[in-house]
């Protein structure tokens, strides 16, 4: 497995990673999923990146890293391969995105999730991501918040 930064190839697989995973687990789309997949050029352009897991041409999983304000990124759309699972994939490409948010100026990287998702949750706590409280979590499916901090 090799990790990469966003290839146009790779585009529709981190679209319907996430799409699959997001209408799976909570049955729709937000507009705020929607409008990341439509600005994806226009966010890579601003400093966000994309990384891939890759294996044998096949992509393993796909996670982004957007700058926000000042020096706060976040770190969004954590998506696998459900025909591949549980290959450190989802972890691998976690870790590259802290890494390029960090290596581009981050002093915070946020996320928002959701306390169902006891697999991401367990990433974000292994790279040493703390909970915070929020008062919008701007998703109808957000109802938790982690933070790093340098």
């Amino acid at each position: 497995m090799k990790i990469i930064p966003f290839e146009e190839r790779y585009r529709q697989d981190f679209i319907d990673f996430n799409t699959d995973w997001i209408v799976s687990n909570f049955g729709f789309l937000e507009e705020h999923d929607k409008e990341t997949f439509d600005n994806i050029d226009k966010e890579l352009q601003r400093g966000a990146m994309i990384f891939f897991a890759i294996e044998n041409d096949t992509a393993l999983a796909a996670c982004m890293a957007m700058p926000m304000e000042g020096t706060t990124w976040e770190l969004c759309k954590l998506g696998s391969n459900k025909h591949f699972p549980h290959k450190g994939a989802g972890s691998a490409v976690f870790r590259a995105c802290m890494d390029w948010a960090l290596e581009h100026g981050a002093q915070r990287l946020f996320i928002i999730s959701n306390s169902r998702l006891k697999p991401a949750l367990h990433i974000y706590e292994k790279f040493g991501f703390q909970e915070i409280a929020l008062d919008d979590y701007e998703y109808v499916r957000g109802d938790i918040a982690f933070e790093y901090k340098v």
